[in-house]
């Protein structure tokens, strides 16, 4: 009988103003992002992260200096997808809470 890879919790961080705590645990090459034990985040499900992306390229595919905007990094599929799309001459924006940006 094979017994499943079981998870790693790499790092917890309290919610402000909740009685919960996110969860980032990993399992051999995969990911996961957890809220009061729900998973919210998942390196091997991403189509709405991609999506997301998508659909702001859409809306300003034709500016001559576009920038996307993401709030907040997650597992980063978001960012890395409008980091395809967003070409020379472009920005993609990550700003996360407690007032860490990136760009």
């Amino acid at each position: 009988m094979l017994h499943p890879v079981p998870w790693e919790l790499l790092d917890n961080a309290p919610v402000p103003g909740e009685d919960q705590e996110l969860r980032l645990n990993k399992r051999g090459d995969e990911f996961s992002i957890r809220l009061g034990g729900r998973e919210i985040m998942n390196s091997r499900a991403h189509g709405s992260e991609d999506a997301l992306a998508e659909r702001a390229w859409e809306r300003i595919a034709g500016r001559s200096k576009p920038r996307i905007l993401v709030g907040g990094l997650g597992l980063g599929f978001t960012a890395a997808a409008a980091l395809q799309r967003i070409g020379p001459g472009g920005r993609v924006v990550v700003v996360a809470p407690h007032g860490f940006s990136s760009e």
